[in-house]
């Protein structure tokens, strides 16, 4: 199959994740990368889009430009990855999905409700597939996990755990100039209102979520920005309720001490349970009432077929974050090529997109005003 045309919007040099996804596109040869407005300064765009071996005339200054040029184009690209900060979410992916173009996007969805919502109007109003890349559903043992809690192994879910602390910015990282992730993470004016919630807490509420298939109804957050003179949170004790009557905690932290990126997950049922964790990903503990603790390993003889469906290496050789975001950008290629035969391609369905970008947007707009009113509970 011809290679899916793909530009890139953000992810020029000295950025993060840009690369991140990069490889991800190139993992599985779906995608060729031909076109990236890679920078907001035009001379930084132009100057990264060439270090990665783009034509010099698909180098371009902004994002406006390029969707309007590449939309020309007989040759012009047929998706866009968006890596921007949160803030500069919104309006590019707005302006390719008007044009038709399909949208990849990082997430948290947007920076605003505002900004989520006229996004949402764009999608609604687009023939184009929007794709946001929540990466740890993309793990093999996280989708087998969702595999079993839709089966029934767990009976009725009563209880889901979710935590996701990191150490990064226990100190004031954003005040000395050097870490450019800290300096936008930090500010409400890019980052959007939430801080550890919006970076990683989204995370942890879409995997409860994705694996469990259950909503959250109300919260009761308190969010703590304990980094004299940091503007948004950087640690958040959540509680949760579910539809159906599951109740949940979750705790996200970004100063954590001795915390890289241990990001948890543990659901408990009437028949059961499940604990994985995203530092071992290829392991899924499973524990049935009254019988011993089930060790499930990726590619090992209790792995399914929705785990092996997304797996790459042979059962005791780490796949893990980049194969994850690999597995959205896989699945991605699968619907739009799906879509340009005029198909809907049964993978979106395990792919997050507006709705749980949308969730997401709700989640931290009511842990902000549940901590604001002394952790009450807020209805999402």
């Amino acid at each position: 199959m011809e290679k899916i045309r793909l530009g890139m919007v953000g992810g020029g040099k000295d950025a993060f994740i840009g690369a991140v996804h990069r490889i991800a596109a190139r993992i599985d040869g779906d995608y060729d990368l031909v076109a990236g407005a890679l920078s907001s300064t035009p001379d930084k765009a132009r100057e990264s889009g060439l270090a990665l071996g783009l034509a010099p005339d698909r180098c371009y200054g902004s994002f406006e430009e390029m969707a309007e040029r590449e939309a020309a184009r007989p040759d012009g690209i047929q998706a866009v990855s968006i890596v921007t900060p949160n803030h500069m979410h919104a309006a590019p992916a707005i302006a390719f999905l008007r044009r038709g173009i399909h949208v990849i996007c990082d997430k948290p969805l947007t920076a605003t409700m505002e900004q989520a919502e006229e996004l949402a109007a764009a999608v609604r109003g687009s023939q184009a597939l929007f794709i946001l890349t929540h990466n740890y559903t993309g793990y093999p043992m996280i989708r087998q996990a969702r595999e079993m809690v839709a089966a029934g192994d767990l009976g009725r879910i009563r209880v889901v755990q979710v935590e996701y602390p990191q150490d990064w910015l226990t100190e004031a990282s954003e005040a000395t100039g050097s870490n450019k992730q800290a300096e936008w993470r930090t500010d409400p004016e890019r980052s959007g209102a939430g801080g550890s919630i919006g970076d990683i807490g989204t995370h942890a509420h879409n995997l409860a979520c994705f694996v469990t298939g259950l909503q959250v109804e109300k919260l009761a957050a308190d969010l703590q920005s304990f980094v004299p003179g940091r503007r948004v949170d950087d640690n958040a004790h959540i509680l949760l309720r579910f539809a159906g009557g599951a109740r949940g905690s979750l705790w996200c932290s970004q100063v954590a001490p001795g915390n890289e990126n241990a990001l948890r997950l543990r659901v408990y049922g009437e028949k059961g349970g499940l604990d994985w964790a995203q530092e071992d990903p290829n392991y899924l503990w499973h524990m049935p009432f009254g019988q011993p603790k089930r060790l499930l390993t990726r590619g090992g003889a209790g792995a399914s077929a929705a785990a092996g469906a997304v797996s790459r290496t042979p059962g005791g050789h780490p796949e893990g974050y980049l194969e994850g975001f690999a597995n959205i950008y896989a699945g991605a290629a699968q619907a739009i090529r799906a879509s340009a035969k005029g198909e809907r391609a049964a993978v979106l369905d395990l792919l997050p997109g507006l709705d749980a970008g949308l969730a997401g947007m709700r989640f931290i707009a009511a842990a902000v005003a549940s901590s604001q009113d002394d952790a009450a509970w807020v209805a999402l």
